[in-house]
């Protein structure tokens, strides 16, 4: 009897029953910034929208391509911008989250190997109910329009 409860409890799963956060969301644009030659971190970036009637949170990010990733954002402490790691980031229901430079992103940090544009980084995202969803950022080099002022150099 307990084995048919859990093929049973498995065929609803599968069937979508038990759907989480991650079945309500589309992740629009991802993409890795291009990082110089020896920089040993990164960003990725993307429009992450909740189609769900209610409020998610991203609370983690993983990637094969670096040893460590983690939310992030950019904050003025009195009048310096910093990057900060973030608990989780929040998409109202119905709304979206803009992961761009200069706000919220997902930091790769500590780079295993240089990537080259064209490649493609695959990223798993972790929901507040534990439900996943993966993504795939291609590495873009970096424009003027896309590039922070703290990367120009005078």
């Amino acid at each position: 009897m307990k084995q048919v409860s859990l093929f049973a409890a498995s065929l609803l799963f599968s069937a979508g029953v038990f759907a989480g956060s991650a079945d309500q969301v589309v992740v629009q644009d991802p993409y890795v910034r291009l990082a110089p030659p020896n920089a040993p971190a990164t960003g990725a970036f993307m429009v992450i929208k909740n189609n769900g009637d209610k409020d998610i949170k991203v609370v983690k990010a993983e990637n094969t391509a670096s040893k460590v990733t983690e939310l992030h954002n950019h904050l003025n402490e009195g009048g310096v911008m910093k990057m900060r790691p973030v608990q989780s980031v929040d998409i109202k229901a119905k709304g979206e989250a803009v992961l761009k430079p200069g706000g919220l992103h997902v930091m790769l940090i500590d780079l295993k190997a240089a990537m080259k544009e064209g490649d493609v980084v695959p990223i798993t995202f972790t929901f507040d109910d534990g439900s996943t969803k993966k993504v795939d950022a291609k590495v873009v080099r970096p424009t003027a329009a896309v590039a922070p002022m703290s990367e120009h150099k005078h």
